[in-house]
């Protein structure tokens, strides 16, 4: 499987600034792939980025994004009721989703049941035969060796230990390559049981916009400079790459060190 392995990165002065060029990114990408083939795929995380999102709900791009083709995903969650506060799904259709206009059949969640019972495995297993299933249904194409799928952009968060997604230092689902999608019960970070999408899935994807904004106190910052200087892969975030692009935007704290 053919990596870029380089690095992009562009910093801002600030959040606002930050989130303006991630809504054009963003809209350009969706645009660049509703004209190619009729479809807009866009894994989604938590945390911040659904506020750093929030410019896509203004004009113009409210307005020109294709909203319909959109198919939206989720890079990992957290399993609980979709109601729960601790959910990404939750905080995505809140703060984003549910204000533009995606069809609900292009919004995959993990399995509400499953997620309400707190069954990590079973969550990790039916998303991945969602996502099998779409690629039987033509919705996502395979990456061109066969083994996961590709999709056109995912939108990536780091936290201030260096994790992304649910990958976190010393735990063993970074390793894992013969799934496309992994759980955990352990998470170093609250609630303890979610799933997430596998490195090398993660990998596949056409393009990967790493976003960071250091609210915490200088730690996140470390963590940059440990990966853009030292290419220190304890860091689970230092594995990213992409197939087209990978590009890190930092607010100016969090490229303090660099």
């Amino acid at each position: 499987m053919a990596e870029t392995t380089q690095r992009k990165r562009e910093v801002f002065a600030n959040k606002n600034e930050l989130s303006v060029a991630l809504a054009k990114y963003t809209a350009h990408l969706s645009a660049k792939f509703c004209k190619e083939k009729g479809i807009f795929t866009v894994v989604l995380s938590g945390c911040g980025l659904i506020d750093w999102l929030g410019k896509l709900l203004e004009s113009p791009y409210k307005e020109s994004v294709e909203w319909s083709k959109w198919h939206v995903f989720w890079v990992d969650e957290r399993v609980c009721s979709h109601e729960d506060q601790n959910s990404n799904y939750k905080l995505a259709m809140d703060g984003f989703i549910s204000k533009v206009g995606i069809p609900k059949e292009n919004i995959y969640a993990i399995d509400k049941q499953c997620a309400a019972d707190g069954d990590a495995e079973r969550c990790a297993t039916l998303y991945e035969e969602c996502l099998r299933n779409l690629v039987k249904e033509k919705i996502l194409p395979l990456c061109p060796n066969g083994q996961y799928p590709q999709f056109d952009l995912q939108l990536q968060g780091m936290g201030p230990d260096g994790h992304m997604a649910s990958l976190f230092p010393e735990r063993p689902q970074i390793k894992v390559t013969d799934k496309w999608v992994t759980h955990i019960t352990d998470s170093p970070k609250p609630p303890p049981r979610r799933i997430t999408l596998t490195l090398p899935v993660i990998n596949s994807s056409l393009y990967n916009l790493m976003a960071v904004c250091d609210d915490h106190t200088d730690q996140c910052a470390r963590s940059i400079a440990d990966i853009f200087k030292n290419n220190n892969l304890a860091l689970p975030a230092a594995h990213l790459t992409a197939q087209v692009e990978q590009m890190w935007y930092l607010d100016k704290a969090a490229a303090s060190l660099l």
